[in-house]
């Protein structure tokens, strides 16, 4: 999977979509630390042990480098930024019931923003999987020969070593 660019001095605006979520009851904000359990469980339920470990990173940030999707007092999406490495958007997701809402798109652009407001110019999304959302959403553009980027060599456990 190949690498995305994304010029933050250039990122559509925010307020309107996060005003919409609301009236559907949806929050999206930065993660807090007392709940960082809680996150880190609906990750481990709903993903990957590897996004666990990235997010994990973004709560050791000053500050947390995790947004939140929040609804009914549960958390239904997360965004993490500088996890896998400084300047990175990522890992993402949103549960498979809230998808279609925006709520991802919320979380990206929110993570995007912040990335912005602590002074990056430039973020990298990595390791892309839908790169027709990020072009959509963010404006993103490929990273020409991107492939495999920084998780080139990285290690997947005893599982994956036996294949």
């Amino acid at each position: 999977m190949t690498d995305m660019l994304v010029k933050l001095y250039a990122l559509p605006e925010q307020h309107t979509l996060l005003a919409r979520l609301a009236e559907q009851g949806i929050e999206v904000r930065r993660a807090m630390a007392p709940e960082k359990h809680v996150v880190l469980d609906f990750i481990r339920q709903h993903f990957s042990p590897f996004w666990v470990s990235e997010t994990e990173v973004a709560y050791a940030r000053q500050p947390i480098s995790c947004f939140v999707a929040v609804q009914d007092g549960r958390c239904i999406g997360f965004g993490c930024y500088d996890a896998t490495r400084r300047g990175f958007f990522g890992p993402t997701g949103v549960d498979d019931s809230c998808r279609g809402k925006g709520v991802g798109k919320a979380l990206l652009l929110a993570c995007l923003h912040d990335m912005l407001a602590q002074g990056y110019g430039y973020a990298v999304i990595g390791g892309v999987g839908p790169v027709e959302f990020y072009a959509g959403a963010a404006g993103a553009t490929l990273i020409p020969e991107s492939t495999p980027g920084v998780y080139k060599g990285m290690l997947r456990g005893a599982a994956a070593a036996d294949e």
